[in-house]
């Protein structure tokens, strides 16, 4: 059984900083790719960052370019998504999702292509 469990969502004020951390519990088959999604009342879930983790590939949403990161531990169960310079645009529910299969770079930020989500973590941004 596969479970994801987010943490590190918070209010912050705009230009500030937060760490998100997604823990992946369950084989490492089911986390070959490992994202980050975000979503706000009304909304379609969006893609923010995706970490693939047998090599490390990262690819992010124009819109965090330069401002968030996703990276990885050594044991490749925990994705984390480091963001700076936060703004109040960035107020969501933010979601890790993996995927066990390959995945087209086309197709990252469609969230049809993740087999599991965790509940989420909210970020509020004032």
């Amino acid at each position: 059984q596969v479970q994801l469990v987010e943490s590190g969502g918070g209010s912050v004020q705009a230009g500030g900083s937060l760490k998100l951390s997604c823990e992946s519990f369950g084989a490492d088959a089911t986390r070959r790719w490992m994202a980050w999604f975000r979503q706000v009342p009304g909304k379609e879930r969006e893609g923010v960052a995706v970490i693939e983790t047998a090599s490390g590939n990262t690819f992010y949403a124009d819109s965090v370019k330069g401002r968030f990161t996703i990276y990885q531990e050594n044991t490749n169960t925990i994705a984390y998504l480091q963001m700076h310079n936060l703004s109040p645009e960035d107020t969501a529910m933010y979601y890790c999702a993996t995927r066990p299969g390959r995945l087209l770079m086309g197709d990252w930020r469609e969230e049809v292509k993740y087999t599991y989500w965790g509940q989420g973590t909210q970020v509020t941004v004032s």
